[in-house]
């Protein structure tokens, strides 16, 4: 939407009919549309774990260079008239244009806005003109205002994006709560992201920051007297660097204005920042601090900081911050924490993390924000009906509830990020077929996303390494996008077996307050989705869903249906739980889950592929788990979560050979073992780890050629079950000696020549069926055995 009045010019970008995202009154009256649509693009990939798509918009005032507060309100009321004019509402449940319209595009009645830079404190402003309009949102048109969340107050955006740089320290084995640790940072006190930010541990040494207005440095700050005093700051209305208590200060600290001509450095001040000249400019002052030796660089501002070493300025899109920007490998901290918007390029996050440095992207790390705002709008329309003072009650009520909702999702998206990470060097084809995948797609611009090509690929596949953190970042968020579509173009939504998400996204005290307008939410079906992708992506990690479809030729929508059945019958939300909740190291935790992830894919396959699946499994879910739960609680009742998960590869097919051959799990579990024992085709059948730098077809064989070797020997085990009798496996050997002996000669060769690839895979498959085909039968021992038990023979 283009809004051109007399006082104001702006632009409203939406990636799709339900989206959401921030009004910014831009500085940048000659390209704020590149500014709003830079924005969008990472609002659509911010977005991704939330209901709405990306929004971004930006407005300029018209009239003057230097606008009062007054003019910059009325310019924004004018821009926000202009965007309720040319949407639809909603009256009486019935989508109505607005008079004096053309439209093409079918119902267009989710406009939804959000405060941004310059339009704070303008909620209510814009909410008052919905309400006077008689919009069918209401108050929850622009989120946070009068009668919504705070974030400041909540500081959910900073508590989301120290979520990341608690797992970043984790993943190094420090704890933010416990080891102190040295800070730079953007921004001051007085501001939400950084105030709150800085407030999260007790351990923060800050040592140096920076405002619009002040440069501040303390070389060796006590921890408790230094959180003291920024806690003082972060309650006084407005404060700058310039308020922070002096006499509080370590040896060589002060705090000097952007505007001085040049500044003089204590030895202290210049040890701390590890830097030699004794005077510097403010703007060479702030390029020291960025570039300062610090455990973690904290963004809190607003500005592009940091490019790449082969971008330009211009490339950073920010001539405001030219004077004080510095190359990603120019840093020193070690890890990022980018609570601000666009403070790194995407190619300077990619080229810190080669260098080490530990960085997610400012759409993972402040994702909180946008998905707290995303709670309110949505209680809000479920609680419409109640009067206000009601609503507004359960609204602060389930305030605790809505933040602990928004960090957990938070959590669960870092630490996708981390598993992927964990195995990226294997899982680099998998990674680079999905980026094709998502190309193809539309969904993403490989240069646009600073991606590599298939050159850079190869380069890092002969090196052993995969994708970096910034890099998998994106390909989590995309692939959300992509499977929200897929989900929202099929039935799977619409499935029993998800009902009971939409109850679960709301708050306790909401659901009872309005269990009707719950579960006739007008964005029901979208949060079903959403809670799903979400959920799947993060659980089984970017790709898998993409690699499941080129394996068996299933779409998204069915391997949905599939994660559902195996993670209830499984149990695998508590077996994750569990993990998480031990004394397990973060790594080890990582690996654990790693583990985990493998058994959801090895399962998912199995029931995407089974005999029958084909045309029945979209039908009833409900039906598979009701029938396969009992059986394999059977299997792993009684242990821990690491013995849970190895006993459960497989677990899904023996329940089911139990169950078409009338016997226990237990029972068909015994004579798996005993089979695999005798056969010395354990390790094989727990799963092949594809070498660093397989290619795709050495993946796509690897996996073909287990499934039908896991086949096959499932059948054995049910040949073997058939019988009946508990002696069979013993008696089969010793009928069947040679051949016996023949394949654990091989399995034996096998294991001493290294690693499985697809050669050993189908050698060991072909010796497998020979030895099926070629030994005496189970029925035929059976029958020998029994003939020698009759009386007088």
């Amino acid at each position: 939407i283009y809004v051109s009045a007399p006082n104001v010019e702006g632009v409203h970008l939406r990636s799709s009919s339900v989206a959401r995202g921030g009004l910014r009154w831009s500085d940048r009256y000659e390209d704020y549309r590149t500014e709003a649509l830079s924005l969008m693009k990472t609002q659509s990939v911010k977005n991704s774990p939330i209901v709405p798509s990306g929004a971004k918009g930006a407005f300029v005032v018209r009239g003057t260079s230097s606008p009062t507060p007054a003019q910059v309100q009325e310019s924004y009321s004018t821009f926000i008239r202009g965007l309720l004019d040319v949407v639809d509402n909603i009256v009486d449940g019935a989508a109505v244009h607005p008079a004096e319209v053309i439209e093409y595009d079918g119902e267009d009645s989710y406009l939804v806005v959000a405060a941004d830079k310059g339009t704070a404190r303008f909620s209510d402003v814009a909410n008052g003109i919905a309400v006077e309009r008689g919009f069918w949102l209401g108050d929850a048109f622009a989120s946070g205002g009068s009668a919504g969340y705070d974030h400041k107050a909540m500081g959910i955006t900073a508590r989301g994006a120290w979520v990341a740089v608690r797992r970043h320290f984790a993943e190094r084995d420090l704890d933010v709560d416990t080891d102190p640790f040295t800070v730079a940072g953007i921004g001051d006190m007085s501001g939400d992201v950084f105030g709150n930010g800085m407030l999260l541990s007790h351990k923060i040494r800050l040592v140096a920051a920076f405002d619009h207005r002040h440069i501040f440095i303390d070389p060796n700050p006590d921890t408790e007297t230094s959180f003291a005093e920024r806690a003082r700051l972060f309650t006084v209305p407005r404060s700058s660097w310039d308020d922070f208590d002096r006499t509080v200060m370590s040896p060589g600290g002060g705090v000097w204005p952007r505007s001085a001509k040049s500044i003089r450095l204590p030895l202290e001040a210049r040890a701390a920042l590890g830097i030699t000249e004794e005077k510097l400019t403010p703007q060479e002052l702030i390029r020291a601090i960025l570039c300062a030796p610090v455990d973690l660089l904290w963004n809190g501002g607003v500005g592009t900081y940091v490019k790449a070493s082969t971008e330009s300025n211009v490339d950073a899109a920010d001539p405001s911050n030219d004077a004080v920007r510095v190359s990603a490998d120019e840093l020193r901290a070690t890890v990022v924490g980018e609570g601000g918007n666009l403070g790194f390029t995407q190619r300077a996050r990619i080229e810190y993390a080669a260098g080490g440095g530990r960085i997610n992207a400012d759409f993972i790390d402040n994702a909180a924000g946008v998905a707290t705002s995303d709670r309110e709008v949505n209680i809000k329309i479920a609680l419409a009906a109640l009067d206000s003072t009601s609503r507004n009650e359960l609204l602060a009520a389930a305030q605790d509830e809505v933040a602990a909702s928004v960090l957990e999702a938070s959590e669960d998206q870092t630490l996708a990020i981390s598993l992927a990470e964990h195995r990226a060097p294997a899982l680099l084809d998998q990674h680079e077929r999905l980026i094709e995948n998502l190309v193809s797609a539309g969904a993403m611009k490989r240069l646009e996303e600073s991606l590599p090509d298939a050159k850079a690929l190869a380069v890092r596949a002969r090196a052993g390494q995969g994708l970096l953190r910034p890099e998998l970042a994106v390909l989590v968020a995309q692939s959300k996008n992509v499977l929200t579509a897929e989900l929202g173009a099929s039935t799977v939504p619409d499935n029993q077996i998800f009902a009971d998400r939409l109850p679960q996204y709301f708050p306790l005290s909401v659901v009872e307050a309005a269990p009707d307008a719950v579960r006739a939410h007008r964005l029901g079906r979208d949060i079903i989705i959403t809670s799903v992708d979400d959920e799947l992506v993060n659980r089984v990690g970017p790709g898998v869903l993409f690699r499941l479809e080129e394996h068996l030729g299933v779409r998204s929508p069915e391997a949905a249906l599939a994660y559902a059945v195996v993670s209830e019958v499984l149990g695998t939300e508590d077996l994750r739980r569990e993990i998480l909740n031990s004394d397990l190291s973060a790594t080890e935790q990582l690996k654990a889950l790693d583990r985990l992830q493998q058994l959801l894919e090895s399962e998912m396959s199995w029931v995407l592929r089974r005999p029958g699946a084909a045309g029945r499994f979209t039908v009833n879910p409900r039906a598979d788990i009701d029938r396969w739960a009992a059986p394999v609680r059977e299997l792993t009742d009684g242990l821990s979560a690491s013995e849970r998960i190895e006993a459960s590869f497989g677990a899904l097919a023996l329940a089911d050979i139990a169950l078409q051959e009338n016997t226990t799990a237990a029972a068909a579990a015994a004579i798996y073992r005993e089979l695999s024992d005798a056969l010395d085709l354990g390790d094989v059948l727990g799963g092949v780890d594809v070498a660093v730098g397989a290619s795709h077809w050495e993946v796509m064989g690897s996996a073909a050629v287990h499934a039908r070797l896991t086949a096959r020997f499932a059948d054995l085990v049910s040949g073997a079950l058939g019988e009946g009798i508990p002696e069979v496996v013993e008696l089969w050997t010793a009928a069947n000696p040679q051949a016996v002996r023949r394949f654990t000669a091989l399995m034996s060769s096998v294991s001493r020549s290294g690693a499985l690839d697809t050669a050993r895979l189908c050698t060991v498959d072909a010796e497998l069926e020979l030895l099926v085909r070629g030994a005496s039968s189970f029925a035929s021992v059976h029958a020998e055995e029994r003939s020698a038990a009759l009386p007088g023979e």
